[in-house]
């Protein structure tokens, strides 16, 4: 014959489940929903303010940067003009010295000597 052990495991299991009720689980789904809900709403307010005040921070650090590009690229100016001020000085030198040797030459054309 066919004994206990026989019989399948998920026998009777059907009939032992209870009724669900439709109404309660809305009712309960309802209930859930409006006690986190509203914390989900301000959550997602929140993290919508955070969204925009990061993009502000992003747009303002770009323009910090640039100006740091801006700055960069005058002390680049400054040291050019620095540079194009120091060779003007060794040009103005070169002159005067050339200035005076043919000061020099022409005097001793003047006193006879050739050269």
């Amino acid at each position: 014959g066919v004994g206990p052990s026989d019989a399948s495991p998920d026998e009777g299991v059907v009939e032992d489940l209870p009724l669900i009720d439709e109404k309660a689980v809305e009712q309960l789904t309802e209930g859930l929903i409006s006690h986190y809900l509203p914390d989900l709403q301000r959550s997602k307010l929140a993290l919508q303010e955070l969204t925009q005040n990061q993009v502000v921070l992003l747009e303002t650090l770009e323009q910090e940067i640039s100006k740091f590009k801006d700055c960069n690229c005058i002390l680049d100016i400054n040291a050019l003009f620095s540079e194009a001020k120091r060779y003007h000085n060794k040009l103005v030198n070169i002159r005067n010295e050339m200035m005076m040797l043919h000061e020099k030459t022409s005097k001793l054309k003047v006193s006879g000597i050739n050269i």
